[in-house]
């Protein structure tokens, strides 16, 4: 991992006073004679004064606009790492991020080979309709041709995404069709999930992975949970990991269902804004189903305030690595142009009353680069080497004692798997050699994938081939062999993920993705063992 380049914000500074200085000798020479200006007493006065001078005796005319773009993300910085502002574009993407739908084609798709390959589509959307199957390679969106040509990924969605009603023409490569297959969609509204995927994952314990906080999750996270307990669910795993947060009020509602009437889910509060407690207002729909929670160090804010209440209401266990350390209030202050602030104007505290914001004062540089400083000392590997902080010791109810400053350290710690690093299997990965291979024989097999809708069908299919022959031939055909012994140490590893991504491709789609690739997933092997003992 390199190390970051730690000077960056310093410079930003300097190239400010550096314009600061510049501007006091422009303007200089008109009071060489110590003609001063009075300012006023208003503590913003002096920055309106100085805006004014350049408005008014600058030697040539200015953009005033541009300057104050400019000066408005530097005036944010000197706040705290979460206080930002946004330009109108800017503000829409975000916006749009949290909303829980966007216009678009309902598709989503790899970039295996620098070609976007068609993964799976929204059942009825607007790609289902006009006619594209999993599988198709994109080559062309509106004549720009956008396969082998390096484009980002997330350029390719600008290209596909549009208002509602529009029509973008794509060209596919189809396997067993020579010609480019052309399909006119018509852009409309797509839901977007929040919750990945909500399956059981045996006869008795359910699974939820929630991946972002958005206006509709907790509608998502109500009905998957209503439905796994129709399905017999007694136990459940709720999956926060790089759940980097979003809406907070989601988050609540969502505790809520955990948690008895009346129980304190957390409070807020900031030099502005009075102490506000929130409180589960019913008793929740899993109030009683034993619960574990996973986290690691990319679940943040709202995530950190759903497993903080469950953690400090001793009503989960917390399985995972040490979460991000995001205990601040953002609130949105939106302006007439379109543009807008993310303010933040307090801190939100657990119900034990932690603060789980870890610091940046006098290291604001360092601030961004938190997860290679993590990575360095040792933290994602060895629970010894968390930092824990005794000033900031703090009791449950039942006795268990847990830590602020800085994130949410979890009961169970499960350190990141450094053991899958050996040669072939990092060149493998780094050429994307298992999802490729996985999407050329998904093509060749289509038809019968297709038919393929329960795990122990797909099971029987999968006894019809020699995966690891098929898959070795394959590396060797790009080049890639392993050395003696790597095989035999990396093929469980690579296998489970090629089935997995077949498994994609079946009508099961994520279900058979998450149940194949959850026997690598150590922090949920440890939560199912959690519940075996």
């Amino acid at each position: 991992m390199e190390q970051p380049n730690r000077t960056a914000a310093t410079l930003r500074r300097i190239y400010v006073v550096i314009i600061v200085i510049l501007i006091a000798l422009l303007i200089g020479d008109r009071y060489r004679s110590r003609h001063y200006v009075h300012i006023p007493s208003g503590k913003w006065d002096k920055l309106y004064l100085v805006l004014d001078q350049i408005e008014n005796n600058y030697v040539d005319p200015i953009d005033a606009c541009k300057i104050v773009e400019r000066a408005l993300p530097y005036i944010m910085e000197e706040l705290d790492p979460h206080s930002n502002y946004l330009p109108p574009a800017e503000l829409k993407q975000a916006d749009q991020a949290l909303e829980g739908s966007f216009d678009g084609i309902g598709i989503s798709f790899n970039v295996p080979n620098d070609t976007a390959v068609v993964s799976s589509l929204i059942v009825g959307g607007p790609s289902d309709r006009a006619g594209v199957l999993a599988g198709d390679r994109i080559i062309r969106v509106n004549e720009e041709t956008i396969a082998g040509v390096h484009i980002p990924q997330d350029s390719i969605i600008k290209l596909l995404r549009g208002p509602r009603g529009s029509q973008v023409t794509i060209q596919v490569q189809r396997y067993g069709i020579n010609d480019l297959v052309t399909i006119a969609i018509v852009r409309d509204k797509i839901p977007e999930k929040s919750v990945d995927i909500a399956y059981m994952l045996d006869d008795q314990t359910g699974y939820i992975k929630l991946s972002k906080f958005t206006r509709t999750s907790y509608e998502e996270v109500f009905k998957a949970l209503g439905e796994l307990m129709l399905n017999g669910m007694e136990r459940l795993i709720f999956d926060l990991r790089d759940n980097s947060g979003g809406y907070m009020e989601p988050a609540l509602s969502i505790a809520g269902e955990f948690l008895e009437k009346g129980t304190l889910i957390m409070y807020q509060e900031g030099a502005h804004r009075s102490r506000q407690n929130h409180f589960a207002r019913t008793t929740g729909l899993a109030s009683n189903i034993p619960l574990a929670v996973l986290v690691n160090e990319g679940s943040a804010s709202s995530s950190e305030i759903l497993a903080g209440a469950l953690q400090d209401n001793d009503r989960a266990t917390i399985i995972g690595r040490r979460t991000f350390g995001k205990g601040l209030v953002q609130e949105p202050i939106y302006f007439s142009d379109m543009s807008g602030i993310r303010l933040t104007v307090g801190r939100y505290y657990t119900p034990t009353g932690r603060c789980l914001q870890r610091p940046y004062e006098n290291r604001r540089d360092l601030y961004r680069y938190d997860l290679w400083e993590r990575y360095q000392h040792g933290e994602l590997t060895d629970v010894d080497s968390i930092p824990k902080n005794d000033s900031l010791k703090f009791v449950t109810r039942g006795g268990k004692i847990v830590y602020g400053g800085g994130g949410i350290i979890p009961d169970i710690f499960v350190p990141i798997d450094t053991t899958k690093a050996s040669n072939f299997f990092v060149q493998a990965r780094r050429n994307s050699m298992m999802i490729r291979f996985s999407l050329s024989f998904s093509d060749k097999h289509r038809a019968e994938i297709q038919q393929i809708t329960d795990m122990s069908t797909l099971e029987s299919f999968y006894r019809r081939f020699d995966l690891s022959a098929m898959f070795l031939d394959y590396a060797a055909g790009q080049g890639l062999r392993p050395a003696p012994g790597e095989w035999k140490e990396n093929e469980f590893y690579i296998l489970t993920q090629i089935r997995a991504y077949i498994g994609r491709s079946t009508p099961m789609e994520d279900v058979a993705f998450y149940t194949i690739i959850g026997a690598l997933d150590s922090e949920l092997q440890s939560a199912i063992q959690v519940f075996q003992n």
